[in-house]
Parts: structure tokens; sequence; C-alpha cells
């Protein structure tokens, strides 16, 4: 098995390395850790306990969070034959996922909590306890690749394009790169659920987490309204006429057509979707799916998976997980502050809040937040 996260090397001297194995429960984690043991590098698992009460967490084999969880990440240790802890993350979980998660919503913005995730908990509480303890990188069960190329290391997406994880860790730096391990790069969900059974592995068959990890019934909106209440506002046309209510604002995301409550059909007897979401007016604009088409966007606090670009960058966006990637131009602020990202086609129901990826060909280039969004003009197509 090859492992694409490998540090530079070369292949008369493979360098061992000390890694810790962040395993969550899941199929995924356990055959990157098994991976990284058997390529020789000295492991050690670790589970991050990210709640204060776990109880609290998805249950039901989610592979993320969960007590039940972390019994099965122990178990896969054992089987594999490494050393297993189990850290306590969960007071800053709390405070760079959750606490960013509601005042996010509040703000009228639609965050990523994994993505997040990714850049303040695993790549970075965790990556620096285990640099300050001596460990050299530490190793996930995500999908993409990591390439050594000349011009340093690169993030890549995996081969699996269905299961590919690459959007998720495009807010890794330079130096988070340079100490990760992603062992599963170059294989298919499939092929790693059967090397888990061959290895004996328990969590073979386990199923994928999915959803939001500290939702237990997975509601978001009564989720938000625990913390941010109910605030009664307007539901508005795109001309400011009042067509309906709404018990928060935060309870809606851009591109959103479900659960609206309007009582009032539109005049053409079309569906009418989240067109913007006025934290300052508690109001939600509705209208068209057309009205959601974008040609431009604005990104702020950009992180690069490199060296960072300056400039006019050809490229492709995407600014969902799984979604499509669209042509587009990057212009690079001359303060790097920001990136302004025309699309050489119209892109539908962008959020802000939502990260955008820049790719060049596999590569990931970088991530920035969606700050604002400018209206593709009438008649030039949907997304």
């Amino acid at each position: 098995m090859t492992d694409h996260a490998a540090t530079p090397e070369t292949p008369d001297t493979p360098r061992k390395l000390r890694v810790l194995a962040a395993m969550s429960g899941g199929v995924d984690s356990a055959v990157a850790a098994a991976r990284a043991h058997e390529a020789g590098h000295e492991v050690t698992g670790v589970h991050l306990a990210l709640s204060q009460n776990p109880q609290s967490f998805r249950t039901g084999a989610r592979g993320c969070c969960t007590l039940e969880d972390s019994r099965d990440a122990r178990r896969a240790a054992d089987v594999i034959g490494i050393p297993f802890y189990v850290w306590d993350l969960a007071e800053r979980f709390r405070e760079d996922v959750i606490e960013d998660f509601f005042a996010e919503y509040e703000a009228g913005r639609t965050p990523n909590p994994c993505l997040r995730c990714n850049e303040k908990i695993k790549f970075a509480a965790l990556l620096d306890r285990a640099l300050a303890l001596g460990f050299d990188a530490v190793c996930t069960g995500h999908y993409a690749v990591i390439v050594d190329s000349p011009a340093g290391r690169e993030l890549h997406r995996s081969a699996d394009h269905g299961k590919d994880q690459s959007y998720v860790l495009g807010v890794l730096d330079a130096d988070q790169l340079a100490h990760a391990l992603f062992p599963l790069g170059a294989d298919t969900k499939d092929a790693v659920r059967e090397e888990a059974e061959r290895r004996g592995l328990a969590v073979a068959r386990k199923p994928d987490s999915h959803d939001i990890c500290f939702i237990a019934d997975g509601d978001t909106q009564a989720f938000l309204a625990t913390r941010l209440g109910k605030t009664p506002g307007d539901i508005v046309d795109a001309d400011g006429a009042k067509i309906g209510e709404h018990e928060g604002a935060y309870a809606y995301t851009v591109g959103q057509r479900k659960g609206l409550r309007i009582g009032t059909p539109a005049a053409d007897g079309k569906p009418r979707y989240v067109l913007d979401i006025s934290p300052v007016t508690n109001t939600v604009t509705v209208g068209p799916a057309e009205a959601l088409n974008v040609s431009e966007l604005t990104g702020i606090r950009p992180r690069w998976c490199g060296e960072a670009p300056t400039g006019v960058l050809e490229c492709t966006a995407q600014v969902r997980a799984h979604g499509d990637e669209y042509p587009a131009v990057a212009e690079i602020a001359e303060d790097g502050a920001s990136v302004r990202v025309r699309l050489r086609e119209p892109m539908r129901g962008v959020a802000r809040g939502q990260a955008v990826v820049l790719y060049v060909g596999t590569r990931v280039v970088g991530s920035a937040t969606i700050d604002a969004t400018v209206r593709a003009e009438a008649g030039a197509g949907a997304a």
C-alpha cells in the first residue's frame, strides 16, 4: 500500500516517524492508523473527547464523537497493536466550533462546522499538542492526497471523487500540511472497508458519520433556538413586500425552499427560495430560483495550502463539500486580506459564511470565507 502522504524521503532511506493517529471510531481513521503502523512508523492512537456531555452527541454508530465511538477506536487500536489515549478537547471544541456556529448563524451566515473543526481542532489544537510531545505528524482518515513537489507540499483531491474530502481540508496552511498524513487518498471507500475486514477491525461495516456531530437529533433549527431563542420577523419578497413571518432569521439559509411557511403563492405559481437573510432588520427575503444565480463572490480571511498566490489566478471554485467545480478567475488583493472570485458561469445558492475552495486541476490552492456575492444578470443562465 502506498502512503501518498509520506514526508519527503529517498527510496533507499525511508524515515521512521512518530505519528499521532486521530481515531474517530470509524473505519477510515482505523485503516489509516493501521497503514501508518504497517509502514514502520511509531504510531500512537488518540480519540478526541469533544463533548462535555458525550451522550448529547449523535449516537448509533455515527463514527465521530460519542462514547460508543471512543470504545470502537480503542478496540481498533488494540487490534492494530498501538498505544491508545483519549484526549479531552471539549472546551476548545465548544469555543472554536460550537460557539462559532452560533455566532455565524446569528449574523446571518451559514458556517461549515466540519471545516472549522479541521482548522481549529484536528490541525491546530491536536497538532500543536502532538508537536509539543515530540510527534512528527498527525494521521487522519481523510480522503485526500499530499504530493511532495519541487515547490513544496501540495494538497490534492482524492482518487475517489465521490468520497473526496479535500474541500474540508482547504483551510490547512503549509505548516499544517508539513505535519499531516492522509494514507487513504489513493483508495475508494469500498477498498478501505474490505481492508478493514481483512485486518479484523470490527468497524469495517460501521456506517459513515453524517450531519453535524454536536446536534443529537439532526434538527439544526431547534438546536439554534435553544441558544438564540425566538426572534419573530418578516418574510418579504424581492420588492420588500411582507408575505409571511418567521420565528428567527437564523433558521434559514440562502437557497432554502422548504419550510418557508408562506401562505401567499407567487404570482407565477413557481416555488420561492431564500435569497437573503438580514440580521439587522431581522428579515428573510425570498424570490424565484433564477435570482439565486451569482456571478462573483468575495472571500475574506484566505488560507493558502502552500505559498500564497498573488495577482490573478485561473482556477475552479467549489463552495460545498461535495458540490460542483466552476471555472473562475481569482484576484488576490494586494494586502492579501481578501480574494475576488469571478465565475465564468453562474453559481446558484451561495451563502455568506460558506467557504470557497480554489483548485488548479486536482491541487487545492486555498480557501476563503465568503463575505459577499454579486447576483448574475438576468438571462445569464443557471448554474
